[in-house]
């Protein structure tokens, strides 16, 4: 089997084996550089990921029945969360946005055969004429929408895997809840210097740190992928 089809067999035997009732199987990916950079030093977001690594983001993009991003990535890179190079079925995009500020002309808003999900915590009105879909859930003490929450509304809704991309604050915040099950990261040869995809997880000793095991590496193009089972500590 070629990269590809070893990450496919990989994720489709995980999602077999997931058998939790409460919330989706979720698989974290992103690209970064060699210095785990994911953003410039001035935020700029960076599209590091070569011409192969990106279609092989689109195949996670297909095997996945929901994608999710926090509203800071919208705001910065205006994705569109769809399958274009590769063959198979979108997903369903899904939008963290505790304080309900994404704009009316985001792509999101416009997409032709899906109403984006958007996930808040706040009372506000929704764009006009937009086509979205506001899911309103309780917020924690500094008004972030509850994860936990979140996900338990997202597989009531018919999402049993879950792809998230971004951005940083969703990333860590996924990882420091213990909510990630997968992780496949594309490594690009380049040094950036800017901020990481992984912050502070609120651990402060060796052993809470989340482990990756069996963790699987391969080359597409010049990037390097690397996948595999995020374990936690058990309290």
């Amino acid at each position: 089997m070629n990269l590809n089809q070893q990450i496919e067999h990989w994720l489709g035997e995980r999602f077999t084996a997931f058998s939790r009732s409460d919330r989706p199987f979720v698989t974290l990916s992103y690209a970064q550089s060699w210095d785990g950079s994911i953003t410039l030093r001035s935020g700029k977001s960076l599209a590091l990921s070569g011409e192969q690594s990106t279609s092989l983001t689109h195949q996670l993009r297909s095997l996945h029945t929901g994608i999710l991003v926090g509203i800071g990535t919208v705001l910065s890179d205006n994705p569109r969360l769809n399958v274009r190079l590769w063959t198979g079925p979108d997903p369903q995009p899904v939008v963290l946005d505790a304080h309900l500020r994404l704009p009316a002309d985001a792509r999101l808003c416009q997409l032709p055969d899906k109403r984006c999900w958007v996930l808040t915590s706040s009372d506000a009105a929704a764009p006009r004429d937009a086509a979205l879909e506001i899911i309103r859930l309780p917020g924690d003490s500094e008004g972030r929408v509850c994860l936990h929450e979140a996900l338990r509304e997202l597989k009531q809704r018919g999402i049993n895997s879950l792809m998230v991309e971004g951005g940083a604050r969703v990333i860590s915040a996924f990882l420091s809840h213990k909510l990630v099950d997968a992780i496949v990261i594309t490594v690009a040869p380049r040094l950036a210097g800017g901020y990481k995809a992984v912050t502070d997880l609120g651990v402060e000793t060796l052993v809470e740190l989340p482990e990756i095991l069996p963790w699987f590496s391969g080359r597409l193009g010049n990037d390097l992928i690397m996948w595999g089972d995020v374990r936690y500590q058990t309290p």
